[in-house]
Parts: structure tokens; C-alpha cells; sequence
């Protein structure tokens, strides 16, 4: 990501306002996905989701003339990506709602930018800093309390699915570091995203079966398209366009903004009704993940969701 570039006042405030959108777009992403498992199972709705998320990106790419031929040196590394970042992450964030409330796996998923510090630090030799230990700890303890009265239920599925999300977004993040893909952050997301729905469709075909689109509720058919035009094209497109514009910590506004939007959204939506461990639980880790987010000068490569 290079370094952002200095804007006119009225530019500046609209790229400001398109990251708030973006941010209540990813956390309604979350709620699409929720609505959409009620007609579809995961792999399913991954597939069509994540296959026209791909379709957006390729025509934004052609319309932008952003060069989308992907060179044979970089082809492994991308494919690398997408299995963290597109593969394994979605079929780990669909079964954290399958087993979970969407209110807790949108906040245990976007506890990512504390495994991320974590990783940088174990692989690519970067300063655990005493910022980041807060961080890692006031995490720790949202989790333990998030978790913990779960456990007495049984294994917790829909956590530790979000927690593998989590994960494994944190190692798409540094592999991507450790990578350095040299084509265009569109182009290479774009890969990321078709090369994503091909696993996902050889798990489907694997695990599943072909998804009945119709008959479909209406209602679930909007969201579908909601899922797939605009929360994995669109509003990705726009990112791209307006994030090298701002300073890094007025677009994490938007990351940080989607867990807020989720957990709003889900209670507003889906009826849930988070109670007071619950709470705190998410505040701890949405602490800790501003925390990390917001340190000055830092650069996140982290694909936004």
C-alpha cells in the first residue's frame, strides 16, 4: 500500500464518508450471510457469493484499466493468499454462524489485527511492543470470557470457527508481507477471489451439492445479491479506489467500524440479544483490536471483510 496521498479538502471528506459506508457495508455482510444460511448451506452460499465478488472485481478491473494479467513468478504466491484469505476464511466465517451468534463470530473474527502482531512477531521478526501486549491480553481476556461459560455446554463450534477465522486472516496478512506480490492490490484480489471459488467449489462438490436457487425466498435472493455484487465486489472496488488517499488510521475507521455494525445489526436484525458477559466480552476485544489499528505511522495489508 503505498504511502497516501494528500487530498483537497472536499475529495478528502468524501473519501472519509466512503470509508464509514464501507465499514456499515462489511458489518451488513455479516447479517447477509446469517439471513442467507437459512436457505443455503456454507459452501453454497460461499460459492455464488464469492464467485460474483469475483466477477465485480474483473470488471472493475477492465473498466478501471487496472492490468489484470496475473505473471507466472507471482501466480503460487496468490494462490497461497486466496486459500488463506478466500478459501479457508470463508468457510470459517459462515460455519461460526451456523454454530454460533453473529454477533459473537463477527467480533472473535475481527480479533485478527492481535493474531496478525502475534505472527509478525514470530515470523518476520517484528517488535512485540508494549502496546501490542495490551492488546494480545485485553483479547485474551474478552475471549476467555466470551468463551469460557460455553464450554460448559459443550465444545463451543461456533467460536473456535471464528477464532480460526481469525487466524487464518491474520496468516493471509502476513503472508502477503512475506510475499510481496508485485501486480496491482485490485488485481491480485481479484485472483485472490477466483482462485478462492474454485476451492470452494471443488468443497462443495466434495463435501455438499449443488445449491437450488430456485425456489428461493425473495427476501434471501436480495441478500444473496447483497452478498456477492456489493459486499464482496463492490464496495471492495471502492476500497481500493479511496484507501491510499486517507491516512492509515482514519481507514482502519472503516475495520474497526464493521464488528460495531455487526453486533448493532444482528441485534437490530436477527434478534439477538447479547448479555452482559457478552458485552464485555466484545468490548475487550474490540479495545484490544483499536488498540492495534490505530497506532500512528502503522500499515495494515490486511484484505478488508
Amino acid at each position: 500500500m503505498s504511502e497516501p496521498k494528500s487530498l483537497p479538502a472536499a475529495a478528502g471528506n468524501g473519501a472519509r464518508l466512503l470509508v464509514v459506508l464501507m465499514g456499515i457495508g462489511w458489518g451488513m455482510n455479516w447479517i447477509a450471510t446469517r439471513a442467507i444460511l437459512q436457505s443455503l448451506s456454507p459452501w453454497q452460499m460461499r460459492v455464488i457469493g464469492v464467485g460474483l465478488g469475483a466477477l465485480v472485481l474483473f470488471i472493475a478491473g477492465a473498466v478501471s484499466r487496472t492490468p489484470l494479467s496475473l505473471p507466472r513468478g507471482e501466480r503460487l504466491k496468490v494462490l497461497i493468499a486466496a486459500l488463506f484469505n478466500v478459501g479457508i476464511f470463508n468457510i470459517c466465517s459462515a460455519y461460526s454462524q451456523v454454530y454460533g451468534t453473529t454477533s459473537r463470530a463477527v467480533v472473535i473474527a475481527y480479533s485478527m489485527p492481535i493474531w496478525a502482531s502475534v505472527l509478525a512477531w514470530l515470523v518476520l521478526k517484528e517488535r512485540l511492543t508494549g502496546v501490542k501486549l495490551a492488546a494480545l491480553a485485553l483479547c485474551a481476556i474478552g475471549l476467555a470470557i466470551l468463551i469460557g461459560p460455553l464450554i460448559e455446554q459443550g465444545l463451543p463450534l461456533g467460536a473456535l470457527f471464528a477464532l480460526g477465522c481469525a487466524w487464518c486472516w491474520a496468516a493471509g496478512t502476513i503472508y502477503l508481507k512475506m510475499a510481496q506480490i508485485k501486480v496491482p492490490t485490485l488485481t491480485s484480489t481479484a485472483w485472490q477471489l477466483l482462485l478462492g471459488w474454485l476451492m470452494l467449489l471443488a468443497g462443495m462438490l466434495t463435501f455438499d451439492h449443488l445449491p437450488h436457487i430456485w425456489p428461493l425466498p425473495t427476501a434471501t435472493l436480495l441478500w444473496i445479491g447483497y452478498n456477492g455484487l456489493i459486499g464482496m465486489g463492490l464496495i471492495y472496488f471502492v476500497w481500493f479506489v479511496v484507501v491510499d488517499k486517507l491516512p492509515t488510521m482514519t481507514a482502519s475507521i472503516g475495520s474497526l467500524l464493521v464488528p460495531v455494525v455487526g453486533v448493532i445489526g444482528s441485534a437490530t436484525i436477527n434478534g439477538e440479544r447479547p448479555d452482559l458477559t457478552d458485552t464485555i466480552g466484545f468490548a475487550l476485544i474490540f479495545a484490544a483490536a483499536a488498540t492495534v489499528l490505530l497506532q500512528p505511522n502503522a500499515k495494515h495489508d490486511e484484505l478488508p471483510e
